[in-house]
């Protein structure tokens, strides 16, 4: 595993971009910095099945996520296989959680920041609180 990841201020763009660059590459683990957004975002892949692990390590003083992708059948697809982001830095979205959208019938999932933490679409909607789009994953 190298010991380079992408860098900059947008975590969330970070996160996405390294996880489809170690997919290009069919790698099978990706480092990301660890965030309170990244965490969240981790665990939510993880329990709705997109990706095989995520765990907290220590380099020094830095803290990293390291992501084990998912990959399927003998081709060695990723589970995720489209991920856009919805809400950017330059221009937020925002939804009540009658209007949060849903992805494929529900069969993708909506990354949403609520008042409550970041949760899923489908939690949004059962809690009755909308927020920031964040991303569409499916």
């Amino acid at each position: 595993m190298n010991n380079y990841f992408v860098t900059g201020n947008d975590a969330i763009a970070n996160l996405i971009t390294s996880i489809r660059n170690a997919d290009m590459v069919k790698k099978r683990a990706v480092r990301v910095p660890a965030t309170n957004i990244t965490r969240n975002i981790g665990r939510i892949l993880l329990r709705e099945g997109f990706i095989e692990d995520v765990r907290e390590h220590r380099e020094g003083r830095k803290y990293l996520l390291i992501i084990t992708l998912r990959y399927r059948g003998r081709k060695g697809n990723t589970y995720i296989t489209t991920s856009e982001r919805t809400s950017k830095p330059g221009r937020r979205i925002y939804s009540n959680y009658q209007e949060v959208p849903k992805v494929l019938g529900g069969m993708g999932v909506v990354i949403v920041s609520t008042s409550q933490g970041i949760m899923t679409d489908r939690e949004a909607r059962r809690k009755g609180i909308g927020g920031e789009i964040f991303r569409y994953v499916w």
